[in-house]
């Protein structure tokens, strides 16, 4: 009788997949939290009339973006 099992090497091809997509989800999960924060803080800026702050957030929003 044959073994049907799967191939060890496409299952760690799987394996190497599911964790490249998990990483890509964390990593967008905490980008854009860190996009949010970095809008409320731009709201604050201006609040406060914090030129060089409001410059300083949207110069890392900029990078952001551009990443």
């Amino acid at each position: 009788m044959e073994n049907f099992s799967p191939d060890t090497s496409q299952q760690q091809k799987t394996n190497t997949l599911d964790s490249l997509c998990a990483e890509l989800m964390v990593d967008k999960a905490l980008c854009d939290f860190r996009i949010e924060q970095i809008y409320k803080e731009i709201d604050r800026s201006l609040q406060c009339k914090d030129k060089e702050e409001f410059l300083r957030l949207t110069e890392e929003l900029k990078g952001i973006h551009r990443a």
